[in-house]
């Protein structure tokens, strides 16, 4: 777990120590998702901050740290999660030429949005993950959910100000926005104990939906397009097998997915509360 935020100053009235000081105040607020080490990148051209706090899972150095710029100096990335297939995306990259300065996940993600683009990179992604990439070349923000939505993301535009965060404490730290209780996220949580999706319990901030992209542009409205789809996915994979053949697509499917989470470069392991679905996981933990 790691936290993300930031904003932009969408008037550009905000100095670069200004901009910084906002940025580490919003990261504070999320200190608890990443005690490792912290970081934030300012631009006071663009009005742009980026927060980030860490949790180190992968390559525990400095060059794991975030705000991450690529080698091209074009895309600056924080991100929230893990990717599972970094290894095989790396050693593609690495074919066609790319060098690497550390071995995390997020280096990789960010070297695939230059080699490749943005979109293109994220269809192949297969883990957990919540980012925000800003575009210096083409002043365009972009923010990403994992497929299930298990990395949660908020934004929203507030008072000239573009906020996005992994948790609304950190966009209530952003000085400037005055946080207002959005009428019909109430009605909807007296309703059904929670607050659905996209809507917040904050006016004009709303939650990423899983599997969903968005590209802003200042001046422009937020663009929102979705890269994966459940029922799309399901419908193309149905197939009449036996009982038996299924138990053994299951367990390959299952085994394989522990598999890829066991990549870390601290100690794992597991909570069992004694259901089979954690039991099963241990046990393939211990297989793999």
């Amino acid at each position: 777990m790691c936290g993300i935020a930031g904003f932009l100053d969408l008037k550009r009235q905000t100095g670069t120590e200004a901009l910084a000081s906002e940025a580490r105040a919003m990261g504070a607020a999320q200190v608890h998702r990443g005690p490792d080490s912290g970081g934030v990148w300012t631009d006071d051209a663009a009005g742009v901050a980026l927060s980030f706090r860490r949790l180190a899972i992968i390559d525990l150095s400095p060059a794991g740290d975030q705000p991450m710029v690529s080698a091209n100096g074009r895309y600056v990335l924080v991100f929230n999660g893990e990717i599972y297939n970094f290894k095989a995306l790396r050693a593609d990259l690495e074919a066609a030429g790319h060098q690497f300065r550390g071995d995390s996940d997020t280096e990789v993600m960010l070297e695939g949005f230059a080699a490749w683009g943005v979109e293109a990179t994220v269809t192949q992604l297969i883990g957990m993950f919540a980012f925000a990439l800003w575009d210096r070349e083409e002043r365009r923000l972009w923010l990403c959910r994992d497929r299930l939505g298990i990395k949660p993301l908020y934004y929203g535009e507030r008072d000239g100000l573009f906020l996005f965060g992994s948790e609304l404490k950190a966009l209530r730290a952003k000085g400037g926005w005055t946080p207002r209780i959005d009428r019909d996220a109430l009605a909807a949580y007296a309703r059904f104990n929670y607050v659905p999706t996209p809507l917040s319990i904050y006016e004009g901030i709303r939650k990423l939906p899983p599997a969903t992209l968005l590209s802003y542009t200042p001046g422009e409205t937020p663009v929102l397009s979705r890269y994966w789809d459940m029922q799309g996915v399901a419908s193309q994979t149905r197939r009449d097998i036996s009982d038996a053949d299924a138990i053994e697509e299951a367990e390959r499917l299952l085994t394989d997915a522990v598999r890829r989470r066991m990549v870390a470069d601290v100690p794992l392991g597991a909570l069992l509360s004694g259901g089979v679905d954690s039991a099963t996981v241990v046990a393939l933990m211990q297989k793999s």
